[in-house]
């Protein structure tokens, strides 16, 4: 394979492999790393590829090892995904960049499955490969793809006994939905943690990446906002969009700073008119993965990375 036809390849399969990358690990700087080394494997094993299976299935073992790899060591810590990253376009890879299998609810579900069992379900429920793909892939057999298959829909089913619908995003926004985020914003810019209060679920779920804490229920969630939330003029809130939910980037002015810096992603997962969960991801260097400015006195960029 030369340098031309690699070049093609690797432009291909970027993005669905990059979302690959991403349910497998859930963390963007990591699928992004993952890829890089995917295609680093590759090239140095370019001459071992002996077209048996196709250049996706064997960028795709790479990938699989390589997230297998990393999951053996560690876990990386949670990050959002930005919309602008999901392939729109009508194509074969669609299904693989889909927004429905890359929400935070589904992407903190998978998580608790084993590595293995983690990608199994990918494979088969998210990709639609057939039970015998997956084993050539994994290198295993057709009974033990099935049994790891059985086990992790078990575990989904635990965690959400609703199926999909509990864990999908809404789809595009619609007026409703732009309404909560217009009013989330307007509250947190104007310091009313009452008016934030107002737009949360009884059973909303608040959570501050990395590690940071996790609150739940409306009481729990208001004093955590409330102790926060200080003078007017704090914040300002720019609106995004991340794993297919509606998303807010902070920024924050601290006592003697002449402008708002990057502070944090807020994914809102919005049910019924109000606000059923709140990711905070305190990663102030995703704002670029997003299009966005590191402080708001630089202008914004519209677009962003491919």
């Amino acid at each position: 394979m030369d340098a031309t036809r690699f070049a093609e390849l690797t432009r291909r399969h970027r993005r669905e492999l990059r979302a690959y990358c991403y349910r497998m690990l859930g963390s963007l700087d990591a699928a992004e790393d993952h890829v890089q080394e995917v295609f680093l494997r590759a090239w140095r094993s370019r001459d071992a590829f002996e077209g048996r299976s196709s250049a996706r299935t064997w960028l795709y073992r790479i990938a699989t090892n390589a997230c297998l790899d990393t999951l053996r060591r560690t876990t990386p810590p949670p990050q959002p995904y930005p919309d602008q990253l999901l392939d729109e376009r009508p194509g074969p890879e669609t299904v693989a960049v889909g927004r429905e299998t890359i929400s935070l609810a589904f992407l903190a579900a998978i998580q608790l499955l084993p590595a293995r069992q983690r990608a199994v379900l990918i494979l088969r429920d998210v990709l639609s490969w057939s039970t015998n793909e997956a084993a050539e892939l994994l290198d295993t057999s057709v009974p033990a793809v099935n049994s790891a298959l059985q086990r992790a829909r078990a575990t989904l089913r635990g965690r959400w006994p609703g199926g999909r619908l509990e864990w999908s995003p809404a789809g595009v926004p619609d007026p409703a939905q732009r309404e909560l985020l217009a009013r989330y914003i307007d509250a947190h810019e104007r310091a009313d943690p009452q008016a934030l209060v107002d737009l949360l679920c009884e059973d909303i779920r608040l959570t501050i990446e990395p590690g940071i804490g996790e609150w739940t229920g409306k009481a729990a969630v208001g004093r955590a906002l409330r102790r926060d939330m200080n003078t007017p003029g704090q914040w300002r809130m720019l609106p995004t969009a991340a794993n297919g939910q509606p998303t807010v980037a902070a920024y924050v002015r601290g006592a003697g700073d002449t402008e708002f810096r990057a502070f944090a992603l807020i994914v809102l997962r919005p049910v019924a008119g109000l606000i059923a969960a709140m990711d905070v991801f305190e990663t102030p260097g995703l704002f670029a993965a997003f299009g966005l400015p590191a402080h708001l006195g630089d202008p914004i960029q519209p677009g962003g990375p491919n």
